[in-house]
């Protein structure tokens, strides 16, 4: 077997791994999610569990979070990001960054180790050994940094989606006399079994309006808290609302027909990059076969009359 072929073999091994170990860290955190939000709904329900394999290499990772969190590694504000960006792809509670840490800690050194054994086991050279190792210590570091990402990226999304929703509801529950405070909570209830993002961030919210004694703090830590620009709009308005005493359904149905309005927008924005992007594959797939249908009769029988 070739040096060439054993590397292949040895990188498609190790993506392998780096898959599977992503797929790990995203089933952990969305179960912890889950629990998460039937805590939240019902606090006597039955938590769902996954395999035992799965619990065991769920509490292994915890375990080496929180090692690595009690030995003084992260520091402070490393600690403080880390948490913000968690908070910001909607796991707030539960072990979350001791399950990202321990996650990130076992795959940085498990992954490498793998590595070095196969490398042992393959016969790489030390030069090709040296890129495995290199390329499977990157793999256990940025794994769950992109893991994180797509969550935080699908939490602002489903925000997005859902705030149009739920300020209509907003105006629903303001037109009928009730106050901010209860509005809010009111929508957070009402909202949930179809946009739980939305429903979470808004009871997070009502929670801080009822111990904070700035309303106008509690109202901008929803945008800080997220780092939405929809959430921060919502926020605004809702502080000038009080400060300057305007109709707050008023602005509500406003802020609604903007965000609308703007969806409306971008969907129409993806929609006009079709042609362009549409155009590869046409050139690659469909003017071949119109040039064949078009072209081959005539080209049979040019070949035709030469071989007469």
């Amino acid at each position: 077997m070739s040096g060439t072929l054993m590397f292949v073999i040895f990188l498609a091994l190790s993506l392998v791994l780096v898959c599977a170990g992503v797929v790990f860290v995203s089933q952990s955190w969305r179960e912890e999610r889950l629990r998460a939000r039937l805590r939240t709904v019902q606090p006597g329900a039955e938590q769902p569990r996954g395999t035992s394999y799965q619990n065991i290499l769920f509490q292994l990772a915890t375990a080496a979070g929180k090692l690595v969190a009690r030995s003084g590694l992260l520091t402070a504000r490393t600690r403080s990001e880390l948490e913000q960006t968690l908070a910001q792809s909607g796991i707030r509670r539960g072990r979350g960054l001791e399950l990202f840490v321990g996650t990130k800690f076992l795959l940085l050194v498990l992954l490498p180790l793998i590595a070095f054994m196969l490398s042992l086991r393959f016969g790489l050279s030390p030069f090709m050994r040296d890129i495995a190792l290199l390329a499977a210590s990157l793999g256990g570091l940025l794994a769950p940094e992109f893991v994180l990402r797509k969550l935080r990226g699908r939490y602002l999304t489903s925000l997005d989606r859902g705030l149009p929703d739920a300020l209509d509801l907003m105006v629903i529950c303001t037109e009928a006399g009730l106050g901010l405070e209860p509005t809010i909570m009111r929508v957070a209830t009402e909202i949930r079994p179809v946009h739980a993002a939305v429903a979470e961030e808004f009871s997070l919210t009502a929670a801080e309006l009822r111990i904070a004694s700035d309303v106008r703090t509690a109202l901008l830590n929803a945008g800080a808290r997220t780092g939405l620009e929809g959430i921060k709009r919502l926020a605004t308005t809702l502080v000038q609302t009080l400060q300057y005493g305007t109709p707050l359904s008023q602005a509500l149905k406003t802020l609604a027909a903007e965000m609308r309005q703007e969806m409306l927008t971008r969907f129409e924005a993806r929609a006009a990059r079709l042609p362009v992007l549409l155009t590869v594959p046409m050139i690659i797939f469909i003017l071949p076969c119109v040039f064949l249908v078009i072209g081959g009769p005539a080209i049979v029988q040019v070949l035709t009359m030469m071989k007469h």
